[in-house]
């Protein structure tokens, strides 16, 4: 799979930047769509409802990357790390980024971060387990 070392969710951060620099005065809080539920209720969809989705599942695809144990998942968690601090950078620096929807972003990094090392390590312990069992 060549998309093992490439962090994922530098998409939805390239795609939020575009769309926030090159339309000024885009609101992620204004409604898109309204669906007419059967409860007879409305759910009204917004532009940064649908983006956070979107990121949401880029990252399931992130976690099952997370579940390959080869060398590369290492350099894969590097670089999520430094995605990760990057998009908390521009948070704290970019007026453009100051939105409840890049904060959510911001946190689907971290994330990333927290569940791929996890997940490698929970995998790395079962593997040495078995490895010694085996032995």
């Amino acid at each position: 799979m060549f998309l093992i070392g490439f962090p994922l969710l530098v998409i939805p951060l390239a795609i939020y930047n575009m769309i926030a620099f090159l339309t000024p005065g885009v609101r992620w809080d204004s409604p898109l769509t309204s669906i007419h539920l059967v409860s007879q209720a409305n759910w009204t969809m917004t532009l940064g409802d649908i983006f956070i989705l979107f990121s949401l599942i880029v990252l399931f695809v992130e976690v099952i990357k997370a579940t390959q144990a080869t060398s590369r998942s290492v350099v894969d968690h590097g670089l999520s790390m430094l995605v990760f601090i990057a998009a908390l950078i521009e948070f704290l620096t970019v007026p453009q980024a100051a939105t409840s929807t890049f904060v959510m972003l911001v946190m689907l990094c971290l994330f990333d971060v927290v569940a791929g090392f996890s997940v490698t390590i929970k995998t790395a312990r079962r593997d040495f387990t078995v490895d010694k069992v085996e032995a």
